[in-house]
């Protein structure tokens, strides 16, 4: 059997990132960066396709793990019938053409037999590499392609090739310490020099405290926040700023099911709510580094504007298929790329526009060629608010006309009103009043359903949408507006099940997919943010807490959670679900967090 989602922990250096399973395997692997196709593990439970171990001889071994306080380090400690090891998991920062990744084993008592067992493979699993001893006797080279990857220990002359794969075998006593460093360079460059990895540790050690050090948040669930805090700062790629929404592809929103994509990616619904969580954190530099991102991914015609982009801002996110690989418990197909970077979705407006008006009065540079960018955007968005599009959800069963997505564009006209009134920016506000107007009598009129008492999926609809709950977080209608109110009610009844938020109703919404996925997290927190909001405070704490007792041992978070089966689902970890906790806990423990604030700067248009 394969392990859990939730049996895994990531580790990382900032432009690549791996995830370690709790029996000391890492099965998913990318290098040189966090979407390349040079994957030396394919996909989780799939070992055939690549693998590496690193555990006791002995397979009954008890295990536990935690990450070293304030560092991306994580520890698997292993107690067997002749003693205790442990593994200490991590990637260095990374330093001019190379990366690595080092397990240090120690020995912690006794006497212990350990295995290492190592198959590389390429091209998500597709390429088996050509392996040849270096010429100095210190370790192995894999190659394929444009691609090489050096595995070096302090016990090279034991490593033995066996067929395509690398093995040792070795015995660790107490106080003993053996290093496995697993390096990246470009095949047609020299290898990597040789990494200590003893001082790697301490340094790797030093720089993640410090970097944790700079928090800003003093309330209650500190360590969730920390570990939140510091899971966003793994998923963003230190060149470019950008943040990608999870390290995997095709991890299934049900197991065995087909809602399988690739989220190695940037996703401009993300930003708003990233910035407040940085900005609040207390990391600026990583929020202008993302607002850097940002800027630049989106400069040039408004008619080009994609709801997601490459970690360097690319276009084209081609999406295919890898039919050699049987998928995480035959969940297939496995994509990479991803199709949805296509499709119109209007919401994506309301984020930029809210997202960089935050930028401004948090702080961060002001930029008069961004403004006059927005005022284009906008200008735009005039022309096309009115036309269906695919949705918050990428649903894949034709265009609609999604509430969400024309509240987010009354966002963008309210945010661009905002910058004029409120920090003295030139543009056609009396226009954009107009229109912000109509768009709001629009929503009213037809995305709200007076005899179900509740606002609606999409026009014309009865259905159900979580997407539904950021009506009072952005400042559409006051948190205890009666519609609002019904709102909430109607998703409480309809949607939560075990306590926690589906996205829509599967079975009863038309969105080109089978029916069945889990609970999304994102939107549990955002109800969360909803109880806050209306004064509910023991309701909206209760369910933060429940969804912290979701996390796994070592405090990561996917993108759903099946309440059927008890297990989480989806890419992991996933950037959301850590930005949301981080946001309501900040709304649970301030008196002005990021709900009261961005809500705080909509608001209510006159006869609405």
């Amino acid at each position: 059997m394969p392990l859990r989602i939730e049996d895994y922990a990531l580790i990382g250096d900032c432009e690549t990132a791996a995830l370690v399973g709790r029996d000391g395997s890492i099965d998913w692997l990318c290098w040189p960066r966090f979407d390349s196709g040079a994957c030396f593990a394919a996909l989780l439970g799939t070992p055939q396709h690549g693998r590496w171990l690193l555990a006791p001889s002995d397979s009954t071994a008890q295990t536990q793990r935690r990450y070293r306080d304030g560092t991306l380090i994580l520890n698997t400690e292993f107690n067997c019938a002749q003693g205790g090891v442990v593994v200490s998991d991590f990637m260095p920062p990374r330093e001019r053409e190379a990366s690595h990744l080092v397990r240090m084993v120690r020995g912690l008592g006794g006497r212990v037999a350990m295995r290492m067992e190592l198959t590389p493979r390429f091209d998500y699993g597709a390429a088996r590499p050509w392996i040849r001893a270096l010429e100095d006797g210190s370790g192995w080279s894999m190659v394929s392609g444009p691609d090489a990857v050096y595995l070096r220990s302090s016990i090279a002359v034991k490593l033995q090739r066996q067929e395509s794969n690398l093995v040792a075998e070795f015995e660790i006593g107490a106080g003993d310490s053996v290093a496995f460093v697993l390096s990246y360079a470009a095949s047609h460059l020299p290898p990597p020099a040789p990494l200590d990895g003893s001082a790697a540790l301490d340094e790797t050690g030093t720089r993640w405290n410090q970097w944790s050090s700079r928090s800003a948040y003093a309330g209650s669930y500190s360590d969730a926040v920390s570990r939140s805090l510091i899971t966003l700062k793994a998923l963003t790629y230190r060149p470019t700023g950008g943040i990608v929404a999870a390290p995997t592809t095709s991890l299934p929103e049900a197991l065995g099911g087909v809602r399988n994509w690739d989220y190695r990616f940037c996703w401009l619904r993300d930003a708003t709510l990233t910035l407040l969580a940085l900005m609040h954190g207390g990391y600026y530099d990583e929020a202008r580094a993302w607002r850097g991102w940002l800027e630049r991914t989106v400069a040039g015609s408004p008619d080009d504007l994609q709801i997601m982009y490459g970690i360097g801002g690319e276009r084209r996110l081609t999406e295919w298929t890898a039919d050699w690989l049987p998928g995480y418990e035959n969940s297939a197909p496995v994509r990479i790329g991803n199709a949805a970077a296509n499709q119109l979705q209007l919401d994506v407006y309301g984020e930029l526009m809210d997202a960089l008006h935050h930028a401004r009065i948090g702080g961060l540079d002001y930029d008069a060629d961004i403004w006059e960018l927005q005022r284009v955007v906008v200008q735009h968005l005039e022309r096309i608010w009115e036309q269906p599009d695919e949705g918050i959800w990428e649903t894949r069963g034709g265009r609609q006309h999604f509430t969400y997505s024309k509240v987010m564009s009354w966002v963008a006209l309210d945010r661009s009103i905002k910058a004029v009134e409120d920090l003295g920016l030139e543009g056609p506000v009396e226009r954009w009043r107009e229109v912000r107007q109509k768009i709001h009598a629009d929503i009213c009129n037809r995305g709200f359903d007076a005899k179900r008492g509740h606002f609606v999926q999409s026009y014309g609809s009865t259905a159900l949408d979580a997407s539904l709950l950021q009506i009072p977080l952005v400042g559409f209608l006051p948190p205890d507006d009666p519609r609002v109110l019904g709102t909430v009610a109607a998703i409480q009844r309809e949607l939560v099940v075990d306590g926690f938020v589906l996205r829509y109703n599967t079975h009863e919404t038309e969105d080109g997919l089978p029916a069945n996925e889990g609970a999304f997290l994102a939107c549990s927190f955002w109800l969360a943010d909803n109880l806050v909001l209306q004064g509910r405070h023991d309701e909206g704490r209760a369910l933060f807490e429940r969804l912290l007792g979701l996390r796994n041992d070592v405090g990561l978070l996917a993108e759903e959670y099946d309440p059927r089966v008890k297990r989480q689902v989806g890419n992991f970890p996933q950037a959301f679900s850590h930005i949301a906790l981080i946001n309501t806990a900040f709304n649970l423990n301030t008196a002005s967090g990021p709900a009261q604030e961005r809500a705080q700067e909509g608001q209510s248009t006159p006869g609405s």
